[in-house]
């Protein structure tokens, strides 16, 4: 079995302390409100959009064991993204948290780090991310049910499905894209974050039973630990064009006109405070980027643009256009060639053995191979070429419930192929 992320049990160390001065802060903070959180029964709701409401929601959330969660962005609409909801449920009770109007979310970040409470997410990544982005908090105790019915086996992960086949419950995907930071939120958008919110701790509980019984429950932990600690991508000064899909087939020339007009995309964005595709596509963009016009005219002629496109800011794409063609050569950019590491002669084969090893492996445990061990992960090992145990250690991205339950395996599949 796998130890539980540090501090887990503790009530001696540092951080437990720590958790429970705020938690008594906390209590101290939430004020005597006229109406009573506590009497959020099945089935409903509360919107919590004052500060009063929301440390007694905090401070309930505080006494539990497990708290569901989840959150509602605006990223279709909006240059930067931001959290506008966040559902939270334990036991009967169901809290939407508006952070647009309350603003001050540090009191969360109590609860978030508490590792004495579970936090049950459906495929947490992007909420990790977000989370930290908008409001520095950190999670403790993640369990991911996403991850869990991967575990299981389950081909469909995605929550609506899921629920469906669990608890014959329909999800209505209406409100899924719709703008979250519209203020005030109709009440059938706030019902339908709402929604699915009473079934998460239950869908964990049947997860965690049945992975118990099949003695995978710490390979999920273990999993959702490392997924709790995942960040948002630092914004630097690197060119844009390094994560535009097709820059690696352009020219410098190409290149310096991409990375304008991807630059001058980007101001227009975030002056307009839209989302970039919704200023211009990215099939657009690389389309100007290979005709390179410098008039208007030109411009009308590829047809990447409508009129309307064109009247608002044909000029500055034009201007990023021409700057980009008058560059001397000397400064125009370069893609980088990443040539993969010289590979020794044994290694696809050695590759190919633990291949074998998994696929045979993943149809016996009813996994996808890749979840069992992905393509990196094989190369990697294969690099290594590990004769024993504690060798596994110096690859980093192998896991510890890999390594126990099948590292004498995949051990024994290099012995026959070296």
């Amino acid at each position: 079995m796998l130890k539980a992320p540090t501090g887990v049990g503790n009530a001696d160390g540092p951080l437990t302390n720590t958790v429970n001065h705020e938690r008594d802060t906390l209590k101290i903070m939430a004020p005597r409100v006229k109406r009573n959180l506590a009497e959020t029964g099945p089935d409903t709701y509360r919107s919590i959009e004052n500060r009063g409401d929301f440390l007694e929601a905090v401070d309930m959330a505080l006494r539990e064991r497990e708290v569901a969660l989840d959150l509602e962005a605006d990223s279709m609409y909006h240059f930067r993204e931001r959290v506008c909801l966040i559902q939270m449920a334990f036991r009967d009770r169901i809290f939407i948290i508006d952070p647009l109007t309350i603003q001050d979310m540090s009191p969360l970040k109590t609860l978030f780090y508490d590792p004495d409470i579970k936090k049950v997410l459906h495929g947490a990544d992007y909420d990790v991310r977000s989370l930290y982005r908008d409001f520095d908090i950190d999670i403790r105790n993640l369990f991911d049910t996403q991850i869990a019915c991967r575990f299981l086996g389950i081909q469909e992960t995605g929550l609506d499905t899921v629920l469906k086949k669990r608890f014959n419950l329909k999800l209505n995907k209406k409100y899924q894209k719709k703008d979250w930071s519209k203020r005030p939120l109709p009440k059938n958008m706030v019902a339908y974050a709402a929604g699915d919110m009473s079934y998460l701790l239950p869908l964990a509980h049947q997860l965690e039973n049945e992975l118990s019984d099949l003695d995978r429950l710490s390979w999920v932990q273990e999993e959702s630990e490392l997924l709790s600690k995942v960040r948002p991508p630092n914004e630097n000064n690197e060119p844009l064009f390094l994560k535009f899909k097709g820059a690696g087939r352009l020219r410098p020339r190409g290149l310096a006109v991409l990375e304008a007009l991807l630059q001058s995309r980007r101001q227009i964005a975030e002056r307009k405070d839209r989302p970039l595709f919704k200023i211009i596509g990215n099939d657009a963009v690389l389309k100007i980027s290979k005709a390179r016009p410098v008039t208007l005219k030109r411009l009308e002629g590829i047809g990447a643009l409508s009129a309307k496109q064109i009247s608002m800011f044909g000029e500055e794409l034009i201007r990023a256009v021409t700057e980009a063609m008058a560059l001397p050569k000397h400064r125009l950019p370069e893609y980088p060639r990443k040539r993969p590491p010289a590979q020794k002669p044994k290694v696809p084969k050695r590759v190919q053995a633990i291949r074998i090893w998994r696929d045979k492996t993943a149809e016996k445990f009813d996994l996808d191979p890749a979840v069992l061990c992905n393509k990196a992960l094989m190369t990697a090992i294969a690099a290594r070429n590990p004769h024993r145990m504690s060798e596994f250690n110096d690859i980093e991205d192998m896991r510890n419930w890999q390594k126990e339950n099948f590292g004498e395996e995949i051990l024994a599949a290099l012995r026959k192929n070296r």
